[in-house]
């Protein structure tokens, strides 16, 4: 088995972060919802303020804040992953840093944001955070929302990098790059991980061997996903598939009216299946309309998540 699989697992879930009515981050809440997950048994590691935690909307202390939280929460029932990346190089090493202070051994940094870097700016980048700490990383592929799509290539030449250990991939920009980076990497690093980020995509991945998934779905999901991987495991493609259709149709709906991040949607979606109150999402982002709510409600009742 793969070393990262083996002590992380397949089902790597990032975290949502709860708000009060003033958008103040609830720690209490969080610890609730990271005891809700370990004692349900959603997932096999917990992401602190990745996508699905809206990251780029939370300060820096208040990120610090989450994975002190995520870290005494867990109290070792379930590894932690830090979410650390920030738009710029420095502030990213500043804040992997932090998270090495805790204990996190590994971090899931995204492709700086913003600034359209060249690839040898996305190269230079992750290989000066990986320098400056012990951590090991894992690349964090999403070009939806950062404007730049980190090669196959670049991807290659950083799993040379010792602590530079996997990528995530959001594989609906573009489906078959799963298979692309796992040419550029086989021979540099056999146990280079490479995991789909994205819930709609996990059957596709999987057939092309994509080794787990990040999802926020497994929020409410995470019983069928680890049933998945294992209905496949053992060729049973119908059931997988069976499987799937559910996990999919609730993840359509939360890209109503052209929302691209599914935050608004998920969070009281989350709500509605956990009975845990994490708030809306933070601005600029808008809250669920009823009549989204009233499409998303319905799927979910139909499958008999609530």
């Amino acid at each position: 088995m793969n070393k990262f699989v083996e002590k992380y697992g397949q089902i790597l879930l990032p975290l949502v972060t709860p708000y009060d009515e003033n958008e103040n981050v609830k720690y209490d809440t969080y610890a609730e919802l990271i005891e809700y997950l370990i004692e349900k048994d959603m997932c096999d590691s917990l992401i602190v303020t990745g996508t699905t935690g809206e990251a780029s909307l939370l300060t820096f202390d208040e990120r610090v804040k989450l994975f002190e939280t995520a870290v005494k929460a867990s109290a070792g029932r379930k590894p932690v992953i830090a979410g650390t990346g920030c738009a710029s190089t420095k502030e990213t090493i500043a804040l992997t840093k932090e998270a090495e202070k805790l204990g996190i051994e590994t971090c899931l940094i995204v492709c700086p944001f913003y600034n359209k870097p060249t690839q040898e700016g996305i190269y230079n980048h992750f290989k000066r955070i990986a320098e400056s700490t012990s951590c090991n990383i894992m690349l964090y592929n999403i070009p939806i929302f950062v404007g730049v799509n980190i090669e196959a290539e670049t991807v290659g030449r950083l799993a040379e990098i010792p602590n530079i250990i996997g990528v995530k991939d959001e594989a609906g920009i573009n489906p078959t790059q799963v298979t692309d980076f796992f040419l550029a990497t086989e021979k540099v690093d056999p146990d280079f991980a490479i995991y789909n980020g994205d819930d709609v995509m996990l059957l596709p991945t999987i057939v092309q061997g994509a080794m787990g998934l990040v999802s926020g779905g497994a929020h409410i999901f995470g019983h069928e996903i680890r049933q998945i991987f294992k209905e496949f495991a053992e060729g049973n493609n119908e059931k997988a598939r069976e499987l799937f259709v559910p996990i999919y149709r609730f993840c359509k709906t939360t890209g109503q009216n052209g929302r691209i991040l599914p935050n608004s949607i998920m969070r009281p979606a989350i709500e509605l299946c956990t009975g845990i109150k994490i708030g809306p999402a933070r601005g600029p982002l808008a809250p669920a309309t009823d009549d989204e709510m009233k499409v998303t409600k319905s799927v979910l009742e139909e499958i008999g998540k609530i």
